[in-house]
């Protein structure tokens, strides 16, 4: 194996989807795994196949149709997990199996219960079972962080005399800080007599706002396979973001002296697509793919950036996916100029997908005078919810309001067969007498959790956002609807989060 190569280990279908209020099905798992392989990740954890069908069902439809990556699927230290594993990932051209299992004091205790010498045996007898079905064999220390050294030590040559190609040490709670870390990486290879037979991984959580720094701290200690997640996903405060990590050992080639092979225009776009499956927005000020992460407001930068973008641009942002100039589509524009811009932006569609597209182009250029990447972009993306096969969908909706009146809303939705259903109802304010209504329809009433709306651009007339997040039975689900009407975009919204529920 290339001793200066990192590679790229992606978990945002397995440990991004357990981000409280995210859920994925498996066709938006394809998507987004399609995207992954275009962005040339090296392995795409697909999911935690024995965890449930539907999960199962997601990495068996990876496995057949994602070629160029290796496909992994996590596993407890457990004989059926490991069966289930490969039961969905042997349709994969490289499969591998992910097996693993706490080995801190605190969570062999509380969690497991079972003895030092009972752990070790269950590793070495579940990385054993996963060799005989393949080659490919990954075990994680759960909670090495917080593992008694001599113990990991013993543990990692145990799985690693069993089979394990790569050993993977998770800060599993974000408790490491850096130099803590790289010197627990320089130690295991010090003292794992067998380390030389695998390749040596990380996996780094976010708790302590640390999760990257670990993670490039552990590369220049020698670890040559990073964990991550795309937008920093996961439990809790998230994973090591997958764009950030990237990012950092491209544009830092001088200082790590590894390579990476990724093709880093791909990181906006992927970025953005998993924020919008996920109905987690993207903030701002987010590193590499945030909205203000190439914006200068300062005079000061903005003259340097003007005489030479050098002096306060360390990444070109074309190299990250974002276009060097923007086409502005109008009203007079055609087939024609909308779908060259948005193979331009990485879509591709049918000819049937463009004439439904199209349509709604027409429909928007209406409200708008001009109309931007980042407006296609919402537009392909309620394109994608609207053929998504729902429970509901939103016919028409009527808002009676004004001053000294309360608010009142009239929703008209259909459902698979196309039965349409139509609920009046008052609310504090449009908004929730929206959401009052189409609740009644759908027969469900969750509560509302969180509501956000932003604005896609910066004009009076631009296509507002909406982020809505609803708790039933306690869990939660997302939803996301865009349009320069709020109240519509809210209906939308609220309605994308309820058909994920039913779903």
């Amino acid at each position: 194996m290339p001793r200066d190569k990192v590679y790229i280990f992606d978990t945002t279908l397995r440990d991004g989807e357990q981000s409280a209020g995210v859920m994925m099905n498996p066709q938006e798992k394809l998507e987004i795994a399609r995207n992954l392989e275009r962005l040339g990740i090296d392995i795409i954890e697909a999911g935690f196949a024995a965890s449930s069908p539907g999960d199962l069902d997601a990495v068996i439809t990876i496995a057949k149709e994602i070629r160029e990556p290796i496909i992994a699927s996590l596993a407890r230290a457990h004989p059926n997990d490991v069966d289930k594993a490969w039961e969905a990932v042997q349709h994969a051209k490289k499969p591998r199996i992910h097996v693993f299992l706490s080995s801190s004091d605190i969570q062999m205790m509380h969690m497991l219960r079972r003895s030092k010498d009972e752990v070790l045996e269950m590793a070495v007898s579940n990385v054993t079972r996963a060799k005989k079905y393949l080659d490919d064999v990954e075990f994680s220390p759960m909670d090495a962080t917080r593992t008694e050294p001599e113990y990991l030590y013993d543990l990692l040559e145990a799985v690693i005399d069993a089979g394990a190609t790569t050993v993977n040490i998770p800060d599993t709670v974000g408790y490491a800080i850096p130099s803590e870390f790289a010197k627990l990486l320089l130690d295991i290879q010090k003292n794992v007599k067998n380390i030389d037979k695998a390749r040596l991984s990380v996996h780094c959580h976010n708790d302590l706002g640390l999760s990257v720094a670990n993670s490039l701290a552990a590369v220049q200690a020698g670890a040559r396979q990073v964990e991550g997640c795309i937008n920093g996903l996961g439990e809790r405060a998230g994973n090591a973001a997958t764009e950030e990590f990237i990012m950092a050992l491209a544009t830092r080639k001088d200082y790590f002296g590894v390579t990476i092979d990724i093709d880093t225009t791909q990181l906006t776009r992927t970025s953005r697509l998993v924020s919008e499956i996920t109905g987690f927005a993207v903030q701002n000020n987010k590193a590499i793919v945030g909205l203000n992460a190439f914006r200068h407001a300062s005079g000061i930068h903005q003259d340097g950036i003007l005489k030479e973008k050098s002096t306060y641009e360390i990444i070109d942002p074309t190299s990250v996916g974002l276009a060097s100039n923007s086409l502005v589509l109008a009203k007079l524009s055609g087939r024609a100029g909308l779908r060259a811009r948005l193979e331009e932006l990485g879509y591709e569609l049918s000819s049937e997908d463009l004439d439904l597209t199209f349509l709604a182009f027409k429909d928007l250029a209406d409200k708008k005078r001009e109309i931007t990447d980042r407006d296609l972009e919402a537009l392909m993306a309620e394109q994608r919810r609207v053929t998504q096969i729902n429970n509901f969908q939103i016919v028409d909706v009527e808002i009676h309001t004004g001053s000294g009146k309360k608010p009142s809303a009239t929703v008209t939705l259909t459902n698979t067969e196309g039965k349409e259903f139509t609920e009046t109802c008052d609310g504090n304010g449009p908004v929730d007498a929206v959401c009052r209504a189409i609740a009644n329809v759908a027969g469900i009433h969750p509560t509302l959790e969180e509501y956000s709306v932003r604005s896609i651009t910066g004009e009076l007339d631009a296509v507002g956002d909406v982020t809505v997040r609803l708790n039933h039975n306690d869990q939660l689900y997302s939803g996301r609807g865009a349009d320069t009407d709020i109240i519509l975009a809210s209906a939308k919204a609220y309605t994308n989060a309820l058909n994920r529920m039913l779903a």
